[in-house]
């Protein structure tokens, strides 16, 4: 769910009816499988072929009106279940519903836990709906946003209304999120910080400051806030088709003890041996910028695309084994066919690296996500991913996916791999 970037506005005109409380739950399972796709060899981070995994996971969402424009949301969560390959195997792993982490048992975690204040300062009056972490009630066009506590980077920053939601729309990490955006974030995907908004006029301007986690990839965050992240984003909004569009430009700069590809590199050939980040840590930022898009085109077509870029020559320290990525893609409501409340999607993915973070993974080094032993002949991962959502019932909705993935890990000696889910959503 994302939180006050991208509220939903329903009305003008008077303030609409606060709510004081509110509960909403979801769940959602997604089985996926792969292909018997072309393998000659593999190493300890490769994708597998004719393999499958299940997740599941479930949310209870309590929100509370504290104050004027304050509210307060706690997300509790129990999940279950592995990505494929224990989410390894693709730099643009399939599922977003799968963590760096799982579980053959279910557990309880706490994901999120925030309060968020919202101060008017002029302009035109709407109603928000309520939603889970959203109370539904008033705001005005012009207003100030702060968001502090426990909850995902991408809930405010690098927002999509039709490449955003794992749960409802993409699956692909680099379909819903920038493939470049390496967000601060424990292993499941959640930090603690704090997020200023200023709305002001068709301009939004976002910064934020959030803990890393305590080493990169690490399910526990850093309990001094000594490794943070510092985030900027300015939104544009203009209207072409009669319709409201987006532009985002986000940059990030990571503060943390991180390894340099080629310093481990040498360190490695010194030493005769497989090179690793670890050795070489010292603290030192990681820059990182992106740009978002969506355009919608009619009542049932949208448009989005992102392309964003990272340096790399730094390890990656908390999402995806990517220094480059473009994304384009379509959503279409089923109106056209007497379905309006069905979707499909298309989105196309071309995820790269630097010419360091191809040696060291030539040389035998692991990624986040990716370490197939060696990368003789490197190439971009490429993806293609659609699906269709049945909205089989006003609280249950049903999707069929599909992802083509040209060169998983940048490895051209292997694939190309299809991976097939079938995801069943439930929400109130």
């Amino acid at each position: 769910m994302v939180l006050a970037g991208l509220l939903c506005a329903c009305n003008h005109g008077a303030f609409a009816e606060e709510e004081d409380f509110a509960i909403h739950g979801q769940a959602t399972y997604v089985e996926q499988e792969t292909d018997g796709f072309h393998a000659p060899y593999a190493g300890r981070q490769s994708l597998s072929a004719d393999s499958g995994r299940e997740t599941t996971d479930a949310t209870l969402y309590a929100g509370a009106r504290l104050w004027r424009g304050a509210e307060l949301w706690v997300a509790t969560e129990i999940d279950q279940g592995f990505g494929l390959d224990n989410t390894l195997g693709a730099a643009g792993f399939p599922s977003s519903e799968a963590y760096k982490v799982g579980k053959d048992q279910p557990y309880l975690r706490l994901p999120r836990a925030f309060i968020r204040q919202t101060v008017g300062t002029g302009g035109d009056v709407e109603s928000v709906a309520g939603i889970a972490d959203q109370l539904a009630g008033s705001y005005t066009t012009d207003r100030w946003v702060l968001t502090v506590g426990k909850f995902a980077v991408t809930d405010i920053f690098d927002t999509n209304q039709y490449a955003h939601d794992p749960r409802n729309d993409f699956l692909n990490w680099s379909a819903v999120d920038g493939g470049a955006f390496d967000y601060a974030a424990d292993a499941w995907g959640f930090t603690i910080g704090a997020a200023a908004e200023r709305y002001l006029g068709n301009w939004t301007l976002r910064a934020g400051v959030f803990d890393l986690s305590s080493i990169p990839n690490s399910p526990h965050l850093d309990p001094g806030f000594h490794e943070f992240q510092m985030i900027g984003e300015i939104e544009r909004r203009y209207s072409l088709f009669r319709r409201t569009g987006r532009l985002l430009l986000t940059g990030f700069d990571s503060r943390g003890r991180m390894g340099l590809l080629d310093q481990a590199i040498a360190l490695a050939r010194a030493t005769d041996a497989t090179p690793v980040t670890a050795g070489v840590r010292a603290y030192r930022s990681r820059l990182g910028l992106g740009l978002g898009w969506e355009q919608p085109v009619s009542e049932n077509v949208g448009l989005f695309g992102r392309i964003g870029k990272a340096a790399g020559n730094v390890e990656v320290y908390e999402f995806a084994d990517i220094d480059r990525s473009v994304e384009l893609g379509a959503s279409v409501r089923g109106g056209a066919w007497q379905r309006p409340d069905d979707t499909v999607g298309l989105a196309a993915i071309d995820n790269g690296i630097s010419g360091e973070r191809e040696s060291y993974l030539a040389l035998g080094g692991l990624g986040l996500l990716v370490g197939d032993g060696r990368l003789p002949h490197p190439g971009a991962e490429q993806i293609v991913e659609t699906y269709y959502s049945v909205a089989a019932l006003p609280w249950a909705v049903v999707s069929l996916d599909y992802q083509w993935i040209r060169n998983p890990a940048y490895n051209t000696d292997r694939g190309p791999v299809s991976v097939f889910a079938l995801r069943v959503h439930l929400q109130f």
